[in-house]
């Protein structure tokens, strides 16, 4: 059994390859008559033509599956992860109880102020995302657990699980906007720069932090899995505080070093600040509450789920650049920003010495102009014509491993989870 799974896991592997061997080519990846004519021809409006609605449209032709673009079916990346408004209001309804256990159970007396912030912190800060972890945790939950056992008691065990997702994730993002200084969070003003908290935010994140333990060790300490769950929670920090160190190696000074934007340095980064934590811990929380324990199954997991993290990332950075700002709820700033991302990278190994000269004139610059003149050259180099292609490969390939990975587990969890990614119906 061991050494047929090998084999396919080799021959998927060669096939990933062969698809990231592709991409890197300078000329465009030919494919079927579903390929829209060339960026560069001579029939394409001009720039202040092709803004808002106009150019998605364009970009919408370029592949007619192109899910990423389609405003009816968002993927993820945008709009999150489709539940049913019972699931949505179950979750939501178990916050409530969570903040009172944190701040009014008789806990700090002594500081009333101090259970005051934290309420307020809670409550400005997790539960208004997309809450894409929390919600695949329950999701994940209620299709790999027995029927007999999906009691409304293990159900609400389910959705506290997922808001300790919830709160590990919102731990991060306060102290990712503080480090990049950024500016708005999910609509409105980053944490830290609301009144009296400031560089404060780096202790409120240890509050959270703590909170997200107090919270399990409540709910969690008498059940036989907690051990493991709490080994899972230290090791997605670990990875998580990894690749948040690989991120500031690239962003040591005001200009980023392009020189490091390889597409092996993009996955590491892509695999330890979002696959993981994102995609594996919420179905390995899962799987060890319904008793499943076993190295090799949550390796099988791991596999196939890194691999949706991968796209995924991809997925929100051609969003964060192409994607509709009315329809993906914010304006795109990975250009200003400098960040490694995959268009970045696809650009610089198909680029010239000039255009990538141009890159190294105007890539992190917050100036319009300038941020204009990389998605100018980004669609001179069919980047958009390259994901469409890299969408529909990458599509069927996870299709596959789903099938040849994921033997003794059920298959309908991994393509529920593809099916959001994609927004397609399976």
């Amino acid at each position: 059994m061991f050494s047929t799974r090998k084999s396919a896991e080799k021959i998927l592997q060669f096939y990933k390859n062969e698809l990231r061997r592709q991409i890197s080519k300078t000329t465009s990846v030919t494919n079927s008559d579903s390929m829209a004519p060339r960026l560069d021809q001579q029939n394409i409006k001009t720039q202040n033509e092709e803004t808002g609605p106009k150019r998605l449209l364009k970009l919408q032709k370029y592949h007619r599956f192109l899910s990423t673009l389609t405003p009816q079916q968002m993927p993820l990346a945008a709009r999150g992860l489709a539940v049913s408004k019972d699931q949505s209001r179950e979750f939501m309804a178990c916050f409530p109880d969570i903040v009172r256990d944190l701040t009014e159970t008789g806990k700090h007396i002594d500081v009333p102020e101090a259970s005051k912030w934290l309420a307020k912190l809670l409550q400005y800060n997790v539960p208004n995302g997309k809450k894409n972890r929390g919600l695949a945790t329950v999701l994940a939950y209620k299709m790999l657990e027995s029927q007999e056992n999906l009691t409304p008691e293990n159900i609400h065990l389910a959705n506290i699980m997922g808001w300790c997702t919830e709160m590990f994730h919102t731990y991060q993002l306060i102290l990712n906007d503080i480090m990049e200084g950024s500016e708005m969070r999910r609509g409105v003003p980053c944490w830290y720069r609301q009144p009296n908290v400031g560089l404060g935010g780096v202790n409120d994140a240890s509050m959270m932090h703590s909170a997200m333990y107090s919270t399990l060790k409540r709910y969690f300490s008498n059940k036989p899995y907690y051990k493991n769950v709490m080994e899972m929670f230290n090791e997605m920090l670990l990875k998580c505080a990894i690749g948040q160190h690989l991120t500031r190696l690239m962003t040591k000074t005001d200009k980023p070093d392009l020189s490091q934007f390889t597409m092996e340095k993009y996955e590491a980064i892509t695999k330890y600040r979002t696959s993981y934590y994102t995609f594996q811990m919420p179905v390995g929380l899962a799987l060890l509450m319904t008793g499943v324990d076993d190295p090799e199954t949550h390796r099988q997991a791991k596999t196939i789920l890194l691999e949706m993290g991968e796209f995924f990332q991809i997925q929100d950075d051609f969003l964060d650049c192409f994607g509709d700002p009315a329809v993906i709820g914010k304006n795109g700033t990975d250009i200003q920003e400098g960040k490694c991302t995959w268009l970045a990278v696809v650009a610089l190994q198909r680029a010239t010495p000039a255009q990538r000269q141009l890159m190294e004139d105007h890539y992190g610059s917050s100036k319009p102009e300038d941020v204009q003149k990389i998605k100018d050259l980004y669609e001179e180099l069919q980047l958009p014509h390259t994901y469409s292609v890299y969408e529909e490969a990458t599509y069927d390939l996870l299709r596959t491993q789903i099938q040849q990975v994921t033997r003794g587990l059920p298959h309908d969890l991994f393509f529920k989870i593809l099916d959001n990614i994609f927004r397609r119906s399976i």
